[in-house]
């Protein structure tokens, strides 16, 4: 086993300085991953020379915030094609094909976060997040595809480009599991190094459980001035029950938190109206309005204050009447009994999305963001191309490779 730790960078771990930079020579034998060692294969068994088509894992435990990771895939022995994503299956580079003895090299931005906000305070996470890869100490790759090789891995830390915090409920979460998907986990793959994204957002909450949860908290102790705040909430909102419940009460005092707590950190707030649900009229041509007057209230706190909103709720309306009432199960966790391990009864999900719908609607986001004009969009990778939810891609040529971590119970919420 071969590390190269940078001097500057083990003097400053030492003084509990978090700048360490980390290279992986991945053509040596490495460890399992252990909190002694630090880094090591992680979550499955670490992959075997004869099986080259095995998804593998590999951690580095980092303090928390934003690191610039740099791999170089491919292989000496063979044509590889590789698949990277990090954390809970956040995606960064699509299929990478090389042919024996070719190598290509890729950098982007990855958020790594703890629960915890400072000595006294921490995330009150639900009992399921605290199994997801993103709520740990430690900063962890996924290498999925065809036959994945990777030949080097450099992980350091940057404090300089804008963060993007996510924050919403299960269609924007980082889903922990296959076949659940969801568009935050999704749009970092749109984006060059120069951009962080930063997921706070879980399954089941509202906007007012969000807050209550310290989960802004966490994000006003790791924001900067420049950063960006984007809210998707409503689906949950509406059942909201008790005193001061409503789409004009708690949940608009709420938006207005996070409006005064992200301008004053310097940081820009944007809303995003939510995404429909699959709920279809008596003619099965047109999306019914499901979310009551909760994106009307968004609008209005939005135009109140001055807040950029991405239409989130119109294009989501568009993608489903466009796919049509039976390929609009193509985007949302609908699939037969058996279809994945473990799956033994049919899925038939109309709110939670699937990989593909996942990947559709993170366009759609790109999309409002350059609507918006957002600085961020001038560091799009350069093979995006424009998106019209009117004319998705084909799903019948949509690909992923399937994480081996599978759940057959659906995300809160609906």
């Amino acid at each position: 086993m071969k590390i190269k730790l940078l001097l500057a960078g083990l003097l400053l771990s030492a003084l509990g300085v978090s700048a360490q930079t980390y290279q992986f020579d991945m053509t040596k034998s490495q460890p399992n991953y252990t909190d002694q060692a630090g880094y090591g294969y992680d979550v499955v068994a670490a992959p075997e020379k004869k099986d080259i088509k095995k998804a593998f894992f590999f951690s580095v435990k980092v303090p928390d915030g934003n690191y610039r990771v740099t791999v170089t895939l491919g292989s000496s022995k063979r044509a590889a094609s590789t698949v990277v994503r990090a954390e809970c299956r956040r995606l960064f580079l699509e299929e990478c094909v090389t042919k024996k003895g070719k190598y290509q090299t890729f950098s982007f931005l990855v958020n790594k976060r703890s629960p915890y906000i400072n000595n006294k305070e921490r995330v009150l996470i639900k009992n399921r997040e605290r199994e997801y890869l993103h709520w740990d100490d430690r900063l962890t790759l996924e290498f999925n595809g065809s036959a994945p090789a990777v030949r080097e891995i450099r992980v350091e830390r940057d404090t300089i480009a804008p963060t993007v915090f996510l924050c919403g409920n299960s269609t924007v979460v980082d889903q922990a599991k296959e076949p659940w998907a969801s568009w935050g986990q999704m749009i970092p793959r749109w984006f060059d190094d120069q951009v962080c994204f930063a997921n706070f957002a879980e399954s089941g909450l509202t906007a007012s459980s969000f807050i209550a949860q310290k989960r802004l908290d966490k994000i006003m102790s790791m924001i900067k001035k420049g950063d960006y705040v984007l809210c998707e909430f409503g689906h949950n909102d509406q059942k909201e029950k008790g005193p001061g419940a409503g789409a004009y009460y708690n949940f608009s005092f709420a938006l207005k938190k996070f409006i005064d707590m992200t301008r004053k950190a310097g940081a820009t707030i944007i809303f995003v109206t939510p995404t429909q649900r699959r709920a279809w009229d008596t003619s099965k041509t047109k999306i019914l309005e499901t979310h009551s007057n909760y994106p009307e209230a968004m609008r209005a706190v939005a135009i109140r204050e001055k807040v950029p909103v991405i239409e989130l709720h119109d294009m989501t309306r568009t993608f489903f009447e466009t796919l049509g009432y039976d390929n609009s199960t193509k985007a949302l966790v609908h699939y037969p009994a058996n279809t994945f391990p473990g799956q033994t009864t049919a899925l038939a999900d109309n709110t939670h999305f699937n990989q593909y719908g996942a990947y559709e609607v993170s366009k759609m986001v790109v999309m409002g963001m350059k609507k918006l004009q957002l600085p961020i969009v001038n560091n799009l990778r350069n093979d995006w191309k424009d998106y019209n939810p009117a004319q998705p891609d084909d799903w019948k040529t949509f690909h992923w490779a399937l994480c081996p971590i599978y759940e057959t119970i659906k995300p809160d919420g609906n």
